[in-house]
């Protein structure tokens, strides 16, 4: 599915930069070498981001 139509990028694109590296709404953009212009696709962006993020942020809060 599309979530930005202005830079033509879609969910599955989005989950590949998310399971490369860390995910911020930022990230995304620069990953896919674009940055926002609408900004109505952000909202989307942080809601696929947040299960990233949380995974992160559990890992480095668990001791080895």
């Amino acid at each position: 599915m599309y979530i930005c139509i202005c830079n033509g990028f879609t969910d599955r694109q989005v989950r590949i930069v998310c399971d490369q590296q860390q995910c911020r709404v930022s990230d995304i953009y620069k990953a896919l070498g674009c940055a926002p212009k609408c900004g109505k696709c952000v909202p989307m962006l942080k809601e696929l981001a947040r299960p990233a993020a949380s995974i992160v942020a559990f890992a480095e809060s668990t001791p080895a």
